[in-house]
């Protein structure tokens, strides 16, 4: 087997013009902003969470930087909870269950806050 070389992954050819540093930075560019993308994407389709039958979260609301208040539903009940980066707190049991929320966060956020007001009755209910 003489004279065979085997072929090197990247030879060493010097850069000879500044064509080839925009190629490279657009490279770096593309890459960079697709790991960009990627984790947005995942953030916004909540790609992280896995949920199961017994345990739901039902809504979530921002309360500050950190912190947040948050429905789970665990087998047939809901509880509401407050949720900061150094603890998870139970705040209450809910005794009338929120509808998980199908027209997005507006109607959870309403909900919660006529929750938390003591108003109890849902917007647009009629007594009979």
């Amino acid at each position: 087997m003489a004279g065979f070389t085997s072929p090197s992954f990247a030879d060493n050819i010097p850069l000879s013009s500044p064509a080839d540093y925009v190629s490279i930075l657009l490279s770096l560019v593309v890459v960079v902003a697709l790991v960009f993308m990627l984790g947005y994407l995942m953030r916004r389709f909540n790609v992280t969470h896995s949920g199961s039958a017994q345990f739901k979260l039902i809504g979530s609301m921002s309360v500050g930087t950190k912190e947040r208040i948050m429905v789970v539903e665990v087998g047939k009940e809901q509880f509401l909870l407050g949720v900061t980066s150094q603890s998870i707190n139970h705040l209450a049991r809910l005794d009338t269950p929120l509808d998980t929320p199908a027209a997005g966060g507006e109607q959870f956020r309403h909900k919660l806050s006529q929750f938390m007001q003591g108003n109890k009755k849902t917007p647009g209910a009629t007594d009979e």
